[in-house]
């Protein structure tokens, strides 16, 4: 796979987000499937070993404390330039935060054509909910608002450890009743709003679903869950194959990122309600829900496990496991068969999801 320039600075984004196992703890060598060595590199998909390469060249901090949480966060590059027109303006709103919490600044992408009503996405971005900002997935915004005439609607949600749960999910549901109340004015459809997420944005999407259920107080058409973070109990007290999550996020990163969040080391016997969606006891009413993940993603299991589950609960539900790719694989190498693949799979679901008349 040759890089391009605008692949080459997406890799060194996803390394700052999604940091290798490198300079963590040692995994112990190789795997052993009957007499075979197996290693992460010859399960790769062959387009993605560079992308694998470039990641792994930059090691994770060690030890990963508070101080080397605000090192990487400074350290991440410049945000990408939001795309200019014809793609569909951004404008940026204080909106209230939920009782007892401060205001949350939103990116509003493609509103204000209100002729008829269009369908909404929320998206929340990743970056094991310690690092990780909005405007790095404003541009990938304007193209998801262009190519599905939707309107789309980014949080900046506050990290951990500084907010810890619920404080994060607060921000996102604050977002998302926003719209919902605001529907009107954006030239929304409530009855096509969709959440999305990658990564601690996917885990943070799935909360966030869970709790509109809970609360009553959005109905979503559709989530859409990229390689989500779902379980506190993965690389804690649930351990995974050695070949399985040493590019980029991993064991070592998921723990320090779930306890974080929770005020509380990964994989306590008692989490706080509705914090960890893997360990919610009843799925039934969720929205139709898309579940993507690499073979050789850290996650990869526990989104089997809550696809299995969805599946148990009545909802529908679409899993894509590819093979040979990593954690952030599509956002590293967008133009390999597998991205593209992934790509036009969760793309697929969400249109079956707004394909449905607006509401009148």
């Amino acid at each position: 796979m040759n890089f391009t320039r605008r692949t080459a600075g997406a890799a060194a984004l996803a390394t700052a987000l999604m940091p290798s196992l490198l300079g963590a703890r040692e995994r112990g060598g190789a795997a052993v499937l009957g007499k075979a060595a197996v290693t992460p590199m010859t399960l790769l998909d062959p387009e993605l070993r560079d992308g694998a390469k470039l990641i792994l060249a930059q090691p994770l901090p060690d030890p990963l404390d508070h101080a080397a949480i605000v090192a990487m966060r400074k350290a991440a590059p410049p945000p990408p330039e939001i795309l200019p027109a014809p793609a569909p303006a951004v404008d940026f709103r204080m909106i209230p935060g939920s009782h007892g919490h401060p205001p949350v600044k939103v990116a509003v992408i493609g509103a204000g054509r209100k002729t008829e009503l269009r369908p909404a996405v929320l998206h929340i971005h990743g970056g094991g909910f310690i690092v990780g900002r909005m405007a790095d997935t404003i541009p990938a915004s304007q193209q998801l608002a262009q190519e599905f005439d939707c309107i789309v609607v980014e949080v900046d949600y506050r990290l951990s450890p500084e907010a810890r749960f619920p404080g994060p999910l607060e921000d996102c549901h604050a977002a998302l009743a926003w719209v919902h109340e605001n529907a009107d004015d954006l030239g929304v459809d409530r009855a096509r709003i969709a959440v999305k997420g990658e990564s601690a944005g996917g885990g943070l999407a799935a909360m966030l679903a869970l709790a509109a259920r809970d609360r009553r107080s959005v109905p979503l058409c559709c989530q859409i869950l990229i390689y989500p973070m779902l379980d506190d109990r993965t690389g804690s007290t649930r351990r995974v194959p050695d070949f399985i999550g040493t590019i980029g996020w991993n064991e070592t990163g998921n723990v320090v990122g779930w306890s974080s969040l929770l005020g509380q080391p990964a994989g306590q016997t008692k989490v706080p309600a509705g914090a960890v969606p893997a360990r919610m006891p009843n799925l039934e009413g969720l929205p139709r829900t898309f579940i993507g993940v690499g073979s050789l993603d850290l996650f990869v299991e526990e989104d089997m496990i809550y696809a299995q589950r969805l599946v148990q609960a009545g909802v529908p539900t679409e899993l894509l496991v590819s093979p040979g790719a990593f954690h952030g694989f599509d956002f590293v190498v967008p133009d390999a068969n597998v991205s593209r693949a992934f790509a036009s799979a969760w793309k697929r679901t969400l249109r079956m999801a707004f394909a449905r008349p607006a509401a009148a």
